[in-house]
């Protein structure tokens, strides 16, 4: 197949079948562009796959302080962005690289931004990866942080510096460990819940408790990285017998094929999952 610019036109040449397909691919660019949307290379392979699952560029979410335009990227992706858009509560289960937490706070902030809420609330379980860090000193702040650094960075990506400082000094934005979530009601927030796997199932219904009025709810784990200790048994693993009929919760599983970190990353999952079944 050969494609040739000519000034405003592009021409197509070659088998039938991959003129039609590549056709489709640009057809698909021009409507994003058109929409307003810096179409990336990323949107080439997103137009690419669209085509084979019948589905168009999905509309940008955000745009970051850095200017960068944000959308699903895969089939994955865009279910769990609908589950978010559709239902109160959502649980994004998937491995590593997959942008679960990133998708999380990206609607979150979109939410805040659009007043549709008045805050986020930024939730872990303090748990280990595997490592003991031992006595950590400073305040309470300067203890939690290194737990609670993952959900900094991907507020990182979305807000300017000074404007995320301002957020968390009034409270617009609170990032706490899961362990101080008890007692409270989270109303008009978007509650986020990062690495779920890591919380038992009395955390995680506690945590799920807590939901007020005006508010939404997103979870986001990898059932297979468990850090907890052995006996304690991981909550995360129960939500689909539990809320997969339950009408207004959204429960979307995230494959190898969702991941849209280094290319190496899915092939470093797929090889995992071989050894542990």
């Amino acid at each position: 197949m050969v494609v040739r610019l000519d000034g405003e036109r592009l021409h197509v040449s070659g088998e039938k079948g991959a003129v039609d397909r590549a056709v489709a691919v640009f057809e698909q660019m021009l409507v994003a562009a058109r929409r307003g949307a810096l179409v990336t290379p990323d949107d080439v392979a997103l137009a690419t796959r669209g085509v084979a699952e019948g589905r168009t560029i999905p509309p940008t979410l955000f745009v970051s302080s850095r200017g960068k335009e944000i959308r699903p990227k895969t089939a994955g992706q865009r279910a769990f962005v609908e589950s978010i858009e559709a239902n109160t509560l959502s649980f994004g289960i998937g491995p590593a690289g997959t942008g679960k937490t990133f998708l999380a706070i990206v609607m979150a902030v979109r939410a805040l931004k659009a007043r549709e809420v008045s805050r986020i609330v930024l939730s872990r379980p303090a748990v280990e990866a595997g490592e003991k860090l031992g006595f950590l000193p400073g305040d309470f702040k300067e203890k939690v942080d290194p737990y609670l650094r993952p959900l900094y960075d991907a507020l990182g990506e979305m807000l300017e510096d000074g404007t995320l400082g301002k957020y968390l000094e009034r409270g617009t934005i609170e990032v706490a460990p899961l362990a101080y979530m008890r007692g409270r009601t989270l109303a008009d927030a978007y509650v986020i819940l990062d690495e779920a796997q890591n919380a038992t199932r009395e955390q995680l219904k506690m945590f799920l408790t807590r939901l007020g009025p005006n508010a939404k709810m997103i979870v986001t784990g990898d059932a297979t990285q468990v850090d907890l200790p052995s006996g304690a048994q991981s909550g995360l693993r129960d939500v689909d017998a539990l809320f997969s009929d339950v009408d207004d919760i959204g429960v979307v599983h995230l494959s190898e094929s969702d991941v849209v970190r280094h290319p190496l990353v899915a092939k470093i999952v797929r090889a995992y999952a071989r050894l542990l079944g």
